[in-house]
């Protein structure tokens, strides 16, 4: 996992400890071999898991996203965060390995993959991980999740339109919706715009970050992370019921 310290150091002021590098081996390992079983991700390749998964995963962590004025509400390593669409763990669970204390609830509504979740955070050691089995849109009408986390995310799961509605009704006040994304984004930032305001949003500065050299970066190397606080409770109509959200984004 040299590759993987190295880079997070580089680019994104983070250094990582034998320990916490040892559990990122052991989750490689574990990814690769249930794979085999489960559909979990087409990237298996030692480099690319470790930049294209495990990096790409911590840019969450990065400084950048406390804005300007700082966040007084951003302290990751504290924080209690739901990954929606969390599929092979990312981003939830290597932020758990950087941030042990993070209070992490992962959804996923595909149960084979939920069972997975459940062995790989077992085998990390977080036997506090919560792994939800079930659709964002039932789960954000529970009161036990509904504006309970400070942190909500999920990666390569819906628009970003979709994706806000999943998302916000699970924050606090004050809380940070963060969608990591990739590619041109001005087109769907727009056409998300009112979605984020009905559902009581307000967009922040975008943080762009490039996990590769310049000599070695293609275009799937830049990331941005679309950064949403949400200032004033989500309308109890939200989220819609289960496949609404996608099939009839808020515009």
């Amino acid at each position: 996992m040299q590759l993987l310290a190295q880079a997070a150091r580089d680019l994104l002021d983070l250094e990582l400890s034998e320990a916490q590098l040892a559990l990122f081996q052991l989750y490689y390992e574990e990814l690769v071999r249930r794979n085999a079983q489960i559909n979990l991700t087409s990237i298996l390749e030692y480099d690319a898991v470790q930049i294209r998964h495990f990096l790409d995963s911590l840019t969450l962590a990065s400084p950048r996203l406390r804005g300007d004025p700082p966040s007084q509400v951003f302290d990751l390593a504290n924080a209690a965060l739901v990954d929606i669409g969390a599929g092979a763990g990312f981003p939830g669970l290597p932020l758990k390995i950087l941030y042990p204390k993070l209070q992490l609830t992962l959804v996923e509504s595909v149960g084979k993959k939920a069972v997975f979740l459940r062995e790989i955070a077992d085998k990390l050691g977080f036997k506090e991980v919560v792994v939800l089995t079930g659709r964002a849109e039932d789960i954000g009408q529970l009161p036990q999740h509904r504006a309970c986390y400070d942190l909500a995310t999920g990666r390569a799961v819906a628009a970003l339109a979709v994706l806000a509605e999943y998302c916000l009704p699970l924050l606090k006040l004050g809380g940070l919706f963060i969608a990591p994304k990739k590619g041109d984004l001005t087109s769907e930032i727009a056409s998300a715009q009112k979605a984020i305001e009905i559902l009581g949003g307000k967009s922040r500065s975008t943080p762009a970050f490039q996990l590769l050299s310049d000599e070695t970066a293609t275009p799937e190397a830049r990331r941005f992370l679309v950064v949403v606080e949400k200032i004033v409770q989500t309308p109890l109509i939200y989220p819609r019921r289960a496949g609404l959200p996608a099939k009839k984004p808020l515009s």
